[in-house]
């Protein structure tokens, strides 16, 4: 072997040990978009010791996300009221939160992005083209996408070895479970630095296989197949979407019932809702 390919073998070693983190080098997390999980995604992290930077496109868009994030429903405060955080804990996550629209200086020592823009995969895959360009080559990038394919967002990066799916429960703060999903060419080290910070901040990490062709993950699917199935049975007459709901919250202990949960979400009834599950 000439002295060039020895080079090259070396510094490939070298990429390799630089490259991927341990969950102990993960300090600096970014998350890209505040809506409703992106608000509340931030504050669980700076909660349990990460610094946080969120970004938005607009000063108009980050406006009121602090508010959400110490005022809100599920803020700060709700847990310093209900003994889950000390008033101290609640200051400290404060001062680890910090805003930006700017881009560089989202990407800038980031050591983990949760992206959380709108379901758009077109988006999405020029968002993770845009993040590969501009972060870190350590940085792993992780989508909060209820159901695309982390196959399609890793191949518009060159690091598909450090994309993947971290699909949380809404809202962040309270459930506890979150959907990790690994693409073909997610490594191992990947897995275990997300499902690390994931353990460290309260939060159960649910492992498995990104199914390109289908959307939606686990809980969706499985979550799905039974409002179809719901949807069926009113359809035949044999129930009514309140049976349904209730035989479901009291027989199997559901929070709502499918009916209740898709009104609850838009505010609609009847026929629309049947329509949604079908989709």
């Amino acid at each position: 072997m000439d002295g060039q390919k020895i080079f090259g073998a070396i510094a490939n070693v070298y990429r390799f040990v630089v490259d991927y983190m341990k969950i102990e080098d993960v300090k600096k997390i970014g998350v890209l978009g505040t809506g409703v999980m992106g608000s509340g995604i931030a504050q669980v992290f700076a909660t349990y010791g990460f610094d946080v930077i969120a970004r938005d496109v607009s000063d108009v868009a980050l406006k009121g996300v602090m508010n959400e994030i110490v005022g809100g429903k599920y803020g700060l405060k709700r847990g310093v009221s209900r003994g889950k955080i000390t008033q101290e804990q609640m200051d400290r996550a404060i001062k680890r939160i910090k805003m930006t629209t700017g881009v560089d200086e989202f990407c800038r020592d980031v050591d983990i992005v949760t992206e959380c823009v709108p379901e758009d995969l077109n988006l999405k895959m020029k968002v993770f083209a845009e993040l590969d360009k501009k972060c870190p080559k350590h940085t792993i990038l992780a989508t909060n996408s209820s159901g695309f394919s982390i196959t399609a967002l890793a191949g518009a990066t060159e690091r598909p070895d450090k994309v993947i799916g971290t699909h949380w429960f809404n809202p962040p703060p309270v459930l506890k479970g979150v959907e990790v999903i690994r693409a073909p060419d997610t490594s191992d080290e990947t897995v275990e630095v997300v499902n690390g910070v994931l353990e460290k901040c309260g939060k159960t990490a649910i492992v498995f296989k990104d199914a390109p062709m289908a959307y939606g993950y686990l809980a969706n699917r499985c979550y799905f197949a039974l409002a179809r199935e719901a949807t069926r049975i009113v359809e035949e007459g044999t129930a009514t979407e309140t049976d349904i709901d209730n035989a479901l919250k009291f027989g199997f202990g559901f929070p709502l019932g499918p009916f209740e949960l898709f009104g609850f979400l838009t505010g609609r009834g009847g026929e629309p809702r049947r329509r949604r599950f079908e989709a």
